[in-house]
């Protein structure tokens, strides 16, 4: 039998030398509080069930319409575009994947800030291409011209951003836009959020795409639908690349239901802002720093050792996600939870040394 050393000289050259993307835990059994990964605390909308079990029929064993447009018409009707500026994809990720296999080739360069999410790295090394790095400032504030570099193909923005929470106005993000000679995707994975999204900067600036989950808002995290919003040329050619059925039918049904559940996504909403900022609150009076967050987490540096507080909260079957990006303090990222699990989390901290 060989070893792995040896069967990996079967493996094209550029993926054996990378690292694959590392999803945050996901614990199995056991009581815990999971505040590591982002998902939403409250349940999906009712209306959510209801078109599952409807979709739970005979039709299951068809394929699905290849071009989700029922859900299409549905994100369209929402945002105010026309549904060919539309593509859905199993979760954001795969929209993600879709645009870069689209936009970047071996050796191209990409570019994204730091810190932020770290798929994008993942995903220009699999298409063999380089990446430009772009730094975040202390106070989390871009070098927008530092993004121009010769021969950039393909430039990410996750707004708001990750791990800080923190979000970049759509004045500047049309900034940005208008420096680059490619496409700006605009990561709003955390945009049911915020105060402010860029969906608009498509009417004046056909560079910029635009990308949504269902993961956050939406309480959708395990069904896996995503989408983006960019110029129908453009999604015209990210459908010659996407996976032929890349979105099931119980997926395409349930995220039609929750987009016309908008009153249930503002109610959520509404609890989880008023618990982020109490928890952002508690944190900064324990001595950390917080940044301020216009996703459904917090970031916090500074105060008790971050990596000695992530192991005894995870001693206690509390999870958390601890980050370490070179050049920045390590800090903990804490999912908002229900004002039960953020109230056990600051329960905890206050008894930790």
């Amino acid at each position: 039998m060989e070893s792995p050393a040896e069967t990996r000289r079967y493996v094209l050259p550029h993926i054996a030398r990378m690292e694959g993307y590392v999803p945050g835990e996901q614990p199995q059994g056991g009581t815990f509080i999971k505040l590591n990964t982002n998902e939403n605390p409250y349940p999906p909308s009712s209306r959510v069930k209801q078109a599952l079990v409807e979709a739970v029929t005979d039709g299951l064993r068809l394929y699905p319409d290849p071009s989700g447009l029922a859900f299409r018409k549905t994100a369209a009707a929402l945002h105010g575009v026309e549904p060919d500026m539309i593509l859905a994809g199993n979760g954001s990720d795969d929209v993600l994947t879709i645009l870069t296999r689209t936009f970047v080739g071996p050796g191209d360069l990409a570019a994204f800030p730091t810190p932020s999410y770290l798929l994008y790295s993942t995903l220009i090394s699999l298409q063999d291409g380089r990446a430009h790095v772009v730094p975040f400032d202390a106070d989390w504030r871009l070098d927008l011209d530092a993004f121009r570099a010769p021969g950039v193909r393909l430039v990410y923005l996750a707004n708001p951003n990750s791990p800080s929470g923190t979000a970049i106005a759509p004045a500047e993000v049309a900034a940005l836009a208008e420096r680059l000679d490619c496409p700006l995707v605009v990561d709003e994975a955390y945009g049911d959020f915020a105060r402010e999204n860029c969906i608009a900067l498509l009417k004046d600036h056909p560079n910029v795409i635009v990308t949504r989950s269902f993961s956050k808002g939406y309480s959708l995290a395990g069904l896996r639908l995503g989408y983006l919003v960019a110029d129908a040329g453009i999604v015209a050619e990210l459908n010659k690349v996407k996976d032929s059925y890349n979105c099931d039918a119980l997926s395409l049904a349930a995220g039609k239901a929750a987009l016309e559940d908008q009153a249930y996504l503002a109610e959520t909403r509404s609890k989880i802002l008023a618990t982020r900022s109490r928890l952002a609150d508690a944190l900064r009076q324990s001595g950390r720093t917080v940044t301020d967050s216009q996703a459904n987490f917090v970031w916090a540096t500074g105060g008790p050792a971050p990596e000695a507080t992530f192991q005894e909260l995870k001693r206690r079957s509390i999870f958390v996600r601890l980050m370490r990006y070179p050049g920045y303090p390590a800090g903990l990222r804490i999912s908002v939870g229900t004002d039960a699990e953020i109230d056990r989390l600051l329960e905890v901290l206050r008894d930790l040394p």
